[in-house]
């Protein structure tokens, strides 16, 4: 149970995870223990205590009214659940409403239940899947927040006897003391809580090593601070913020970029406090809807705050979207789950302001690296939706929902879907498959006109966005790209570092005016082929040129919108837009084919299509393949394959029923995400051929991507 000393298990947690408590920094971005918030899509937040209506002074009399009223952990759970979020914030411990601890406490001070309420939401939270972090507040501020005069909801006399010393809990100090306590019981307490959600900090924290006595007796523990970004912390949490268009879209007010983990705080009640007031408030469901997917496609986590009333359960309005929500969303589930945002540091299709006032955002698998999603969560005026396709070239559209096939044209850099005649009122999904990224010129030297220390131009082109150029206040500013030879030159792509705001605007540190130069020599440059203006949005911005050879490319940032700023994760050079949406001549999927004894998988990156197949681990197991031939006559067949074993797995090739390679070698690759290719000429006849391929020992065939038949 949750309520046990801690165990072994988590004995060996901490030596096995405390050679990373003395790490810098940075090494704290990303680590082990951030994993189930990495995968989250959010959370729910629970104001729950003294103060909820009908409201107590006696944490007696409320503990009871709580029981008798039927509290369960495991209804939370499910509503949770509901809105598909994969963790419950419990914020009890708060300053406004009442300093309630809803365990029984060993250290006095303030109302502390007999029951455990929350070692049960533990439990019952760890039982389904979930994970239970606890707010802890840092303000005394609000001690006699409606009480009479003289009273208090902080006992300093019975902490000051606890503590054997003198203790003001109204005074921050006092108050950081007893709040310190609180976090050393819990994490001796509770094995399985993930970790706290800490409102702000207190200067008694930091004085006596609280966030390092944390991470090292509970490493396995997250720390979430809200509204301030300190490097410690495993995330960032912000209050959602407003005003700007459309009304839904939070992450343009976004001061921090990934992979820091970033979480958006909303309420779902349209008004109201924070906590349950005593009124049914009523859900904005295309604005909460939209909050929500728009933080998904942006990597932001969504942490949406329900109102429990006094018993735990929630009031009919939230709990009627709760339902709603979970179906909803559960249709286009896969377009949530298991993905990043799109168009930002993890590639993908370009999100936020699309053609005839369209807006939303995209997603990209995590494991597959062309399995794409648009969410238009503001239509279209038409039944045309056009945005950039940041050089993917497109197989197929289909409407997530429904199943449907999407008509699509691709040319110029842009994805144009046609004939949509119905969209959803809140979120029209379009699932789209793609087959390879082209046209991107590699092996490019990039080089600036100005740099701050540690983050030259080359970081621009180093394809890790854990790096990047930063061009400190320098303007005009420039970036030089030197491909090397001549090579055409049809675009620019430029994804600036997202901690660069564009909501509000004067904060915007992206570029505005620009000029693009060209050059054979990186000496003379001539006048600018294209002059213009980016827009304030996040995203890859794409600046087309008309369509030159050289050796040489320079762009240069005139203005900014907002503060004179320049930071750049990654930016390229275009020789040639994605193709028109239909595979590489030639190339058949292995997923798309015939499949004895295989699976589809996508789980090793660098394939083609939407996945590759995993033989079983048998002899005869095959893959087959119909391959349409203009003419008799032999081919050349290249099998894309991985082997992540240190031993060949051969194959026959059967062309027609008739062995043509007879256990042809499929050797050891370095790894199952090292894709190479195999070739043997084979006899075709004119029109239908079957190409089979396989394996002929226990051990199966490899990982097959795809033929080419050229």
């Amino acid at each position: 149970m949750s309520r046990a000393p801690r165990t072994a298990l988590l004995a060996v947690l901490i030596l096995v995870l405390g050679f990373l408590v003395s790490a810098p920094a940075r090494a704290e971005l990303q680590h082990p223990r951030q994993a189930f918030l990495r995968s989250s899509v959010g959370g729910l937040f629970l104001h729950w205590g003294m103060r909820t209506a009908p409201q107590h002074t006696s944490c007696s009399a409320w503990e009871s009214a709580i029981t008798s009223g039927g509290w369960n952990a495991a209804y939370w759970v499910e509503q949770a659940r509901k809105l598909h979020t994969q963790y419950i914030v419990l914020a009890t411990f708060h300053s406004r409403l009442g300093y309630a601890r809803p365990y029984p406490s060993n250290v006095p001070g303030s109302c502390r239940s007999g029951r455990d309420f929350l070692g049960e939401l533990i439990d019952a939270a760890d039982a389904r899947g979930l994970k239970v972090i606890h707010y802890m507040t840092d303000d005394p501020q609000w001690w006699n927040e409606g009480l009479g005069s003289g009273q208090s909801w902080l006992n300093s006399a019975a902490y000051s006897a606890y503590k054997g010393h003198t203790v003001d809990l109204h005074t921050r100090d006092g108050f950081g003391e007893f709040s310190y306590d609180q976090f050393v019981e819990q994490m001796a307490r509770y094995p399985k809580l993930a970790g706290f959600w800490i409102d702000n900090d207190n200067a008694y924290w930091e004085r006596n090593g609280l966030y390092e006595r944390i991470r090292r007796e509970r490493p396995d523990m997250t720390l979430s601070n809200n509204n301030e970004d300190t490097p410690i912390m495993d995330m960032i949490s912000n209050e959602q913020k407003t005003g700007m268009t459309p009304n839904y879209d939070y992450p343009q007010a976004v001061y921090t970029a990934a992979p820091r983990l970033i979480e958006a705080d909303f309420k779902l009640p349209t008004s109201g406090p924070w906590w349950y007031g005593g009124s049914d408030q009523a859900v904005d469901y295309k604005l909460s809807l939209g909050r929500l997917i728009t933080n998904a496609g942006s990597s932001v986590k969504a942490l949406m705050a329900e109102t429990p009333m006094k018993a735990g359960r929630m009031p009919p309005a939230q709990e009627a979207f709760n339902d709603f929500a979970e179906g909803y969303l559960q249709a286009i589930r896969e377009s949530l789950h298991g993905v990043e945002g799109g168009g930002y540091m993890y590639g993908g299709l370009d999100p936020g302001f699309w053609n005839a006032g369209a807006h939303g955002v995209t997603t990209i698998s995590k494991t597959n690296p062309n399995l794409h999603y648009i969410h238009v969560l503001t239509r279209p005026s038409g039944s045309t939706l056009s945005l950039r396709d940041n050089g993917y070239r497109i197989s197929s559209v289909t409407n997530l929902r429904t199943g449907a096939p999407v008509a699509f044209t691709q040319a110029n850099g842009t994805l144009t879907l046609t004939g949509v005649s119905s969209w959803d009122q809140y979120d029209t999904v379009f699932k789209v498959v793609s087959t390879v990224r082209e046209g991107i010129h590699t092996g490019v030297t990039l080089t600036a006109s100005a740099s701050a220390s540690g983050h030259p131009a080359s970081h621009a082109g180093d394809r890790d966005y854990l790096t990047y150029w930063d061009a400190g206040s320098a303007q005009p500013v420039s970036l030089r790209f030197d491909l090397g030879a001549a090579k055409p030159i049809r675009y620019i792509g430029i994804n600036q570092r997202e901690d660069s705001t564009t909501h509000p605007a004067a904060n915007s540190a992206r570029i505005n005016s620009y000029r693009v130069y060209v050059s054979s020599d990186g000496v003379n440059w001539g006048t600018p082929v294209k002059t213009g203006n980016l827009p304030n949005h996040r995203g890859v911005q794409i600046i087309d040129v008309p369509a030159t050879t050289a050796r040489h490319v320079r762009l240069e940032k005139v203005s900014s919108h907002g503060v004179a700023r320049l930071r750049v994760d990654e930016a390229w050079v275009g020789g040639a837009y994605a193709g028109g949406g239909t595979p590489p001549p030639g190339v058949h999927e292995a997923e798309n084919a015939t499949i004895s004894q295989g699976v589809v998988e996508s789980n090793h990156a660098g394939f083609t299509g939407t996945g590759f197949v995993n033989y079983t681990n048998v002899a005869g197991s095959y893959v087959e393949f119909a391959v349409n031939a203009p003419a008799a006559g032999d081919a050349t067949l290249t099998l894309r394959y991985a082997n992540g074993t240190t031993t060949g797995r051969p194959m026959d090739i059967v062309v027609n029923g008739t062995v043509v390679a007879d256990e042809l070698a499929f050797g050891p690759t370095g790894g199952w995400p090292s894709w190479t290719t195999r070739s043997v000429t084979v006899p075709l006849r004119a029109g239908p051929n079957t190409i089979r391929a396989t394996a002929t020992t226990a051990g199966g065939g490899p990982n097959l991507d795809h033929i080419t038949v050229g």
